[in-house]
């Protein structure tokens, strides 16, 4: 298996630390609001990475954070007169919501930031402890970013090159640093902000600093895997690396792996272009699985153009693939009894072998997806020439466990009668006007699973299906 490195800036042969056992960190949401399609696009990447993974046999250590006190979180509250904790679990929840949409399975470990200050702390005073950390005047605490030698080695940024780009660096509230490249690991607290005690004053952590340490605590100091989305590559991961390698005095990742744009109709997105979508909105108009097949259609480092006519694209060979798998269901079930001969294992297992040297090769889900296609043409020219029930069951084996390593589910949602639909509606009304808004919550959920979205208007509920 074969890995492209942005560290390096070359494929690697991937060798794990400890024989059998993949310890991957991935960079989470900060939760202020809903995630958007362009959150999606590592969450679903980096899931199917450790799904190949896991059906490679090795044990996967998989950590993804919340980053739940933030600038954004606090707004927001402000804004609606609660505490932030309302906001960052109001958001958690609807995150967790998306993902099991997306299929994409619970991390080993989603640590909170606000739970981890302790182990913050302790890094600060450790990199102080060293010298390349320094406190000022107001309880602010800086990273010395010229004493790490080794700074600018992900992104391939010179400093000299960075400070003379950036001369006005020293912005107010930040005369006191020594350098204007050194970065926040500690700031001190603002009115009405959330606050933790500390050595050097109340405040709360800088954000590069937060996943140094969830990633030390779940993982180690050496970790195998680091991705997230390539806007992390500086200063976020740079910054990650000299904190971490500074305080431990090891490598912090053998392999960073970065996910590339996600562009829509050929445009950045952004909320003042009209062109920014939630995951929720695409779930008004689309099976969250047609998301999912929509960016494994392309390489992970390729930039990815989201558009309708792509996604109805993406829509209509996701139904190709379920519905050969339901069909190869159905098939097994009902064919006679027959060996299957060494000529059709062979054509499947060769298949197969093209899917893994796809994802060997850098994880090239695009390439997989085109053998997932041959096996279910081939699939499909086999059943309408007659095939026998051990040929039909090997062949819906093997593209059920292809299909599971891409996180696609084949199995038929239940569907539900209408008069079921407007009962559970009814109940659900019932439950809001008793302000059981758990329950409310609960049925809308249990429909949306089924495909049914509900809409509340002046007019009342309304429903659809996906």
């Amino acid at each position: 298996m074969k890995i492209y490195n942005t560290l390096t800036r070359r494929k690697e042969e991937f060798i794990p630390i400890e024989p059998g056992k993949v310890r991957m960190y991935v960079c989470g949401p900060t939760v202020y609001n809903l995630i958007h399609i362009g959150n999606a696009r590592p969450m679903i990447f980096f899931d199917t990475v450790r799904r190949y993974f896991e059906h490679k046999d090795y044990q996967v250590n998989f950590v993804s954070n919340f980053t739940d006190v933030d600038d954004k979180i606090i707004k927001k509250a402000v804004e609606e007169g609660v505490d932030s904790t309302v906001i960052s679990e109001r958001y958690i929840a609807e995150c967790k919501k998306d993902m099991e949409g997306m299929n994409v399975r619970p991390a080993t470990t989603h640590p909170l930031a606000t739970q981890e200050i302790g182990g913050m702390i302790d890094m600060i005073a450790t990199l102080i402890e060293k010298g390349y950390a320094y406190a000022v005047e107001d309880g602010t605490v800086y990273f010395r970013v010229r004493k790490f030698k080794g700074y600018g080695k992900l992104s391939g940024k010179n400093l000299d090159d960075l400070q003379s780009g950036n001369r006005s660096l020293l912005v107010t509230g930040e005369e006191q640093k020594e350098d204007p490249m050194d970065f926040v690991l500690w700031k001190p607290k603002k009115e009405g902000e959330p606050y933790w005690e500390s050595p050097w004053c109340q405040g709360r952590p800088g954000w590069h600093i937060e996943c140094s340490v969830m990633s030390k605590k779940y993982l180690g100091d050496q970790i195998d895997i680091h991705g997230g989305g390539e806007d992390l590559v500086f200063p976020h991961h740079e910054n990650e690396i000299a904190q971490s390698e500074a305080a431990s005095g090891t490598e912090f990742a053998r392999y960073w792996m970065h996910n590339a744009f996600l562009n829509i109709d050929n445009k950045k997105m952004s909320k003042s272009l009209g062109n920014f979508f939630t995951v929720r909105d695409i779930s008004e108009n689309y099976d969250l699985q047609v998301l999912r097949f929509f960016m494994l259609s392309a390489h992970y480092r390729s930039p990815l153009n989201f558009s309708a006519d792509l996604m109805e694209a993406a829509k209509n060979g996701l139904e190709r693939i379920v519905t050969a798998a339901q069909k190869l269901q159905e098939e097994k079930e009902r064919v006679a009894e027959k060996p299957m001969t060494a000529d059709e294992k062979a054509s499947v297992d060769a298949y197969v072998e093209k899917f893994d040297a796809a994802m060997d090769d850098d994880f090239n889900t695009a390439d997989a997806i085109s053998a997932v296609f041959e096996l279910v043409k081939y699939a499909n020219t086999s059943m309408a020439a007659g095939i026998g029930k051990e040929f039909a069951a090997y062949l819906s084996q093997n593209l059920e466990m292809l299909c599971e390593i891409l996180g696609i589910v084949t199995q038929k949602k239940e569907e539900l009668l209408d008069a079921d639909i407007e009962a559970l509606i009814e109940e659900r009304q019932a439950a809001r006007k008793a302000k059981n808004f758990a329950r409310a919550d609960e049925i809308r959920d249990q429909l949306a699973e089924k495909g049914i979205l509900l809409e509340d208007t002046r007019e009342g509920v309304k429903w659809k299906k996906a």
